[in-house]
């Protein structure tokens, strides 16, 4: 972004100024302005009103005394272009435009936002189509709705776009530290990634929450997330349109493409960036990142005060990652002494309710199982009773005020985390955040929280490290065409990839042809249009003779009949029958007009469609990532020797993948997509066993 835009975006979240154009959409904005705190002044523009909320109004744009930093802007789509016309004359700073009936609509609405951002100048915009932005660290609001928000000084900048789900975040009752709610709309002018780098060097914006629906510029947002992840400021991404419908629904609000769930999955594994599934998740995850801080490592102490909330720790930790080291013989004849005769010494440790709400107890155990573990962060699991039924609940107040000083005074994570969601008010919510301890709603969205946040502060070097090499960048793919499978495998075998024994024939000369290979072999038909021949029966395993070679052929050209005007039934290819293999894979790589390069890894075979067991990784990509995502599959198991069975090299498979994308990337033609499925795996050798591959017409 240029200097000016850049001085007009801060002038947008730090105004002294604010003119808010329209009606009542206007006036209620207003009211949410002085309602946050904003001191500045504020300047109502309506041609047909004096007074506004009760402030005097101007009947223009040109009536204000000069150009305002802010302009909030809720006026029918149509009368906009002029109103910003005149906001440029007048140097403002930056609009949010609340009004809809753009992009989002179809063509002509498109065509409309184009012209809108063209009027902008200098100036930069919010919008159209949404909510706009909170700033609660300088306590001023572009908001067009009643609005919550707990801002302690700290805490997380929240970005999505989606006005409602920003509403409902402000709205939501679970104390998540903010600084800023910005609601992004279409995007036209600013966005996500120009707050990302306007607010990175903000040192109470501790972490960035977003919302995605798409993402149009991927190197842009792939700068911006490395910036974030070198000032150690996790952003967590819930991503929506995953579903066909979703992302349909996707398209209609905001008119951009959703894009593939699984690469974006991909692309923001590569960056580090924490991935949420649910706006509870998304908020927890925040939360624990801004008040609790990223743990060293995996290493944790729990505490609870029950043996079924003990079980219910270790159960989802454990599926997690979470690690919860045990005690040395030694420290638990030194931790025994501090418990009731009744508690044993485990990790998750139920410490029983006879020193329950009894400090001068439960602050020398806590600290002592803390120093004697040497873990990297701590939990205690704690539900509290309902308002009027709360006489016990300075028993919860006093284990939790022994917890959050243990925690820190050996300097390490906290957090209180209660069981059922709601079962932690807010006085007790804000009582453990003034102590730096995160007070973390429902179990299973706390401990995913903690383990993503435990992984991305364990991973954050490497992925730097693996950054320094960025995303191959693609140009539009207009026209390409696929090869036969014979020519598909003629070109990689150059390469030094293994292909099995073959020969092409007609149907004339296939009994000479396979003499040259020998029995048994298989038959494919070859076709460059046919993608995927097991489909419709075109190819024929395991043929041990002449007659039953015949009577595969035959076979395949029946099975052909309902697709003759499509494939030409009188080319084969023959290869020899391989034996069974330790496992199969699958790999592809194809060209991604927004991701660049994708390589795909998968278990192979016929079960690859059906079980879905695969990975995507952008390219480039080191080799140890090969390696690590390989053995995360079922196939990986089997390579390694499962259960005593044959196992094979792990280095040699990925040679053989590692030599398919040196392939892809030196072709003089520029390969477009190429898919190995299945990839023979044998204790010595790895063999291509079906090859597609498609290449850019010249």
């Amino acid at each position: 972004m240029r200097a000016k835009p850049t001085n007009n975006l801060g002038r947008l979240l730090k105004p002294s100024q604010i003119a808010f154009i329209g009606g009542s959409d206007a006036e209620v904005a207003i009211n949410e302005a002085v309602r946050r705190g904003f001191t500045g002044s504020i300047w109502p523009v309506n041609p047909t009103r004096s007074y506004m909320a009760g402030y005097k109004c101007y009947k223009s744009v040109l009536d204000l005394p000069f150009g305002p930093d802010a302009v909030f802007m809720a006026i029918p789509a149509k009368k906009i272009f002029n109103t910003i016309n005149e906001l440029r004359q007048t140097s403002a700073g930056g609009i949010v435009c609340y009004s809809a009936g753009f992009r989002e609509t179809g063509l002509q609405g498109a065509l409309m936002e184009k012209e809108l951002v063209k009027g902008l100048g200098e100036m930069v915009m919010v919008g159209p189509n949404c909510y706009g932005v909170i700033n609660y660290l300088e306590k001023n609001a572009l908001w067009p709705f009643e609005h919550g928000g707990y801002c302690p000084g700290y805490g997380a900048a929240i970005i999505t776009q989606s006005g409602m789900l920003s509403s409902d975040i402000t709205m939501s009752q679970r104390s998540l530290p903010l600084t800023h709610m910005i609601s992004l709309g279409n995007q036209a002018s600013l966005k996500n990634t120009d707050f990302i780098n306007h607010l990175i060097a903000s040192k109470p914006v501790r972490a960035f929450g977003l919302h995605i629906e798409s993402i149009e510029d991927i190197q842009e947002f792939e700068l911006a997330a490395l910036q974030a992840l070198k000032a150690k400021k996790p952003i967590v991404v819930l991503k929506t349109g995953k579903s066909q419908i979703g992302a349909s629904l996707t398209e209609s609000h905001t008119g951009s493409f959703a894009g593939s769930h699984e690469m974006y999955n991909a692309f923001f594994e590569r960056l580090g960036i924490i991935t949420v599934s649910t706006p509870a998740e998304l908020i927890e995850t925040l939360k624990f990142i801004c008040v609790s801080g990223i743990p060293r490592g995996k290493k944790c102490a729990a505490f609870t005060c029950s043996g079924g909330g003990a079980t219910l720790v270790a159960d989802f930790g454990e599926e997690l990652g979470l690690e919860f080291p045990g005690f040395s013989q030694a420290d638990t004849k030194i931790v025994s002494k501090l418990l009731p005769s009744i508690a044993t010494v485990s990790n998750p440790l139920d410490y029983t309710t006879p020193i329950w709400g009894k400090k001068e107890f439960t602050r020398p155990l806590f600290s002592k199982v803390l120093e004697k573990l040497k873990v990297d962060y701590t939990l205690l699991l704690q539900d509290y009773p309902l308002a009027g039924l709360d006489n016990t609940k300075i028993h919860y107040l006093t284990d939790g005020g022994s917890f959050a000083e243990a925690a820190s005074g050996k300097r390490i994570p906290g957090a209180i985390i209660s069981t059922i969601p709601e079962n932690i008010d807010k006085h007790t919510r804000e009582t453990f955040l003034s102590k730096g301890v995160a007070p973390l709603q429902g179990l299973a969205e706390s401990l995913q929280a903690i383990a993503k946040t435990v992984s991305w502060g364990l991973n954050r070097k490497e992925i730097l490290d693996r950054l320094n090499l960025p995303l191959f960048n693609e140009s539009s793919i207009e026209n390409f065409s696929y090869l036969n499978e014979w020519e598909a495998k003629a070109s990689i075998s150059g390469e030094g990839i293994s292909i099995p024994k073959g020969v092409k024939s007609d149907y004339k000369d296939i009994l000479i042809n396979a003499g040259k290979i020998g029995f048994p072999l298989v038959v494919k038909l070859l076709s460059k249009d046919l993608l995927h021949k097991t489909d419709i029966g075109a190819v024929q395993l395991n043929v041990k003779n002449e007659m039953q070679l015949k009577k595969s052929v035959v076979t395949i050209q029946d099975n052909l009949k309902p697709y003759k005007d499509k494939y030409n039934s009188n080319c084969f290819l023959l290869e020899e029958m391989l034996p069974a293999p330790i496992c199969e894979l699958v790999v592809g790589i194809k060209r991604d007009r927004h991701f660049g390069l994708v390589l795909t890894l998968g278990s192979g075979g016929v079960f690859a469609d059906l079980f879905k067991d695969y990975h995507l990784l952008l390219l480039p990509v080191q080799r140890d990532e090969i390696i690590q995502k390989i053995m995360t599959l079922k196939a990986g198991k089997l390579i390694e020797g499962y259960r005593g069975r044959a196992e094979s090299n792990l280095n040699m498979v990925v040679d053989c993948i590692e030599r398919l994308i040196m392939f892809v990337l030196n072709s003089d033609t520029r390969i477009i997509e190429i898919e190995i499925n299945p990839m023979f795996v044998f204790k010595e050798k790895v063999i291509v066993v079906d090859a597609l591959l498609a290449r850019e017409d010249l």
